[in-house]
């Protein structure tokens, strides 16, 4: 496994860290010893990371993280995720007091007292320049409620404000892959330039980026993948990036004659995302220790130009038209 540093916090982070979304739920059948042994096969080779959710399975990811980590002896820093427990989800309701009972929740669920890294999920855009916000935030960190804090979001230009307006969001949570090129423009070089550290999430656009998929494929009813397909719980860029399926898999084919000999697709495309400077890690999902392992074999690795510049033509000839100009 390969390091690197996550912005100013002086940690160094598994370059393929572990998602724990697909753990909690919404991914389909998920079985708890399955998702143990998937943690525990991540931290066997090396993995130091691991971002979850309040929300996540309503605090069964948190949960099973804790599980895990109270057998360990190693170092792995924990990010959870607050806000989207509120109901009516407004800007209005990121308040200290609101933001203190989601902390404190959290803490219990993952048997600590002071959680390294807390994320804002993905709140509406104008939390993001209010000033009062991260105020709270600043006060959980002073009560040692909270060592870090950072932001989780749609679009760059809510990225942009964040590091911009508030100079200690430690990290930045983005859609970062091979579908959705947008934060390589900008954000990433003001994000390294500003010392914050950038996690890349979906890595794998929801499973498109195995190319395992196709338009066969089904779905439960309880993955997003089915439910949120076109945006009707959570922001639809959040499943398969936004990008209808029919232009997600002509990308996808065009992408193939890229992928390395001895590679699997989905090692391609973290690559691909561990090659764009600025990123701190990549936090695919992982439900299995196979998937865990294909994951890990990752790590360190990088594309050459000619792939590099493969993945940019098919995004723009494919891809821009349908996700650049909303996230």
């Amino acid at each position: 496994m390969h390091y690197r540093p996550f912005g100013k916090t002086g940690w160094d982070v598994s370059d393929v860290s572990f998602g724990a979304w697909a753990i909690g739920g919404s991914w389909g059948t998920v079985d708890d010893d399955a998702s143990r042994r998937a943690l525990h096969r991540a931290i066997d080779l090396g993995t130091n990371f691991i971002d979850t959710a309040d929300v996540y399975g309503d605090g069964r990811s948190e949960r099973l993280v804790a599980d895990v980590l109270r057998s360990r002896s190693e170092r792995v820093w924990v990010a959870t995720k607050a806000g989207r427990r509120l109901s009516p989800h407004t800007a209005e309701g990121y308040t200290l007091d609101n933001l203190r009972a989601f902390v404190d929740r959290s803490r219990q669920h993952l048997a600590v007292d002071t959680i390294d890294l807390l994320q804002l999920h993905c709140p509406p855009t104008a939390v993001y320049s209010d000033a009062r916000v991260f105020d709270a935030l600043d006060t959980l960190v002073e009560q040692r409620w909270i060592t870090h804090y950072g932001v989780s979001v749609e679009t760059v230009e809510e990225a942009l404000t964040a590091i911009r307006q508030h100079p200690r969001v430690a990290s930045v949570q983005i859609i970062l892959n091979a579908l959705r090129l947008k934060p390589t423009e900008v954000f990433l070089a003001e994000a390294q330039e500003r010392g914050v550290a950038v996690i890349a999430r979906v890595p794998l656009a929801s499973g498109l980026l195995t190319g395992k998929l196709s338009a066969a494929s089904s779905f439960p009813p309880d993955d997003h993948r089915t439910f949120n397909r076109f945006g009707e719980s959570f922001d639809v860029g959040e499943t398969f990036s936004g990008v209808p399926l029919e232009f997600a898999f002509e990308a996808v084919e065009a992408l193939r004659p890229a992928v390395p000999a001895g590679w699997s697709m989905a090692q391609f495309a973290l690559a691909w995302v561990l090659s764009q400077p600025g990123t701190s890690c990549v936090i695919p999902g992982a439900k299995t220790e196979q998937q865990v392992e294909d994951n890990a074999a990752a790590s360190g690795r990088s594309l050459d130009d000619s792939a590099l510049a493969l993945v940019r033509s098919v995004y723009d000839h494919v891809v821009r038209p349908h996700v650049h100009h909303r996230w």
